[in-house]
């Protein structure tokens, strides 16, 4: 390990209705995250930070935060990486409501998912045969590009449309749309279109790649909502919507 040096991270302190970045002087080693230097904060200088945090090994994105003013997994990023002239930024993910310091509200995150029929639709019971569906077929091969999703909310934070337009459904909503509109078990295709092809749906997206870019689990969203774009058209020309 390298002698120890010092980072200055400058953390944005405040809630709902304001605050503003915090200095705080943090050891930098060579095997620290930027969730590591946030934890030490907490314990050592300042008791009252808020943030979130699960797993810490980069399984459940609960740690995203927005780093550098790019939305990342703070447990998967190293301190020393993102040091620019001895400086952090650290701010809650851009485009949630901030509920306290680094701490944000998903419900609107959530919500867009219902609007998006983002929940899947049985069209058999757990006394039918279980479904056979071949793993190379085209539709399997599409759904499981963008099934690892989990959630954390850094490509709905990264994405310019959500930030010019709070209605948009997000790049997460839709790529899940897309995944059930491809899941051969699924019942609730006609509807989901219908919802992704109105006001706030994937027709809004301006294809910035930002979410792709930046999705730690290296998904592309921006391909499924070309997909939901797709489907709607050929549904309107063949008369379905």
């Amino acid at each position: 390990m390298s002698q120890a040096k010092e980072a200055d991270l400058h953390v944005w302190r405040g809630d709902g209705n304001g605050g503003g970045l915090v200095r705080y002087a943090v050891p930098l080693r060579d095997s620290q995250t930027v969730l590591d230097a946030v934890t030490w904060i907490q314990r050592r200088l300042e008791p009252g930070l808020s943030f979130r945090f699960a797993c810490r090994v980069g399984m459940c994105g609960t740690c995203a935060m927005t780093v550098n003013g790019k939305p990342r997994w703070t447990c998967r990023t190293r301190l020393k990486d993102v040091v620019e002239n001895g400086r952090v930024v650290i701010a809650p993910l851009e485009n949630l409501p901030v509920i306290k310091d680094l701490a944000c509200d998903f419900s609107s995150f959530f919500g867009k998912w219902g609007k998006a029929g983002g929940r899947f639709a049985a069209t058999a019971t757990r006394l039918d045969a279980v479904a056979a569906i071949r793993p190379d077929s085209r539709r399997r091969r599409l759904a499981d590009a963008g099934i690892e999703c989990i959630n954390c909310g850094v490509c709905y934070s990264a994405c310019d449309v959500v930030r010019w337009n709070p209605a948009y459904l997000g790049p997460a909503a839709l790529n899940r749309s897309w995944t059930l509109v491809n899941d051969e078990r699924d019942g609730g295709r006609e509807k989901r279109l219908r919802a992704v092809a109105g006001a706030g749906g994937c027709h809004n997206c301006h294809s910035h790649q930002g979410c792709a870019t930046l999705c730690p689990n290296e998904l592309n969203p921006t391909l499924s909502i070309a997909g939901l774009k797709r489907a709607t058209a050929l549904a309107v020309l063949k008369g379905e919507m």
